[in-house]
């Protein structure tokens, strides 16, 4: 991520990750990495990884 001296980060670039579960309803939580919401998906349940961008909420 950016961050310059003052400490701003760009906005854009805060992307966060979380799980689709099955019902179609994103996981109660936020991970801190991709390989932290797979590890916690259960992908034989038709779970899945997706990730979002923090300004607009859409999917990446």
């Amino acid at each position: 991520m950016s961050e310059t001296a003052t400490g701003w980060t760009d906005p854009r670039e805060q992307i966060e990750y979380t799980v689709l579960m099955a019902n179609g309803r994103r996981a109660p939580r936020t991970f801190a990495d991709r390989a932290e919401a797979q590890a916690w998906a259960r992908p034989e349940e038709g779970e899945q990884v997706v990730s979002y961008n923090a300004v607009c909420d859409c999917e990446m």
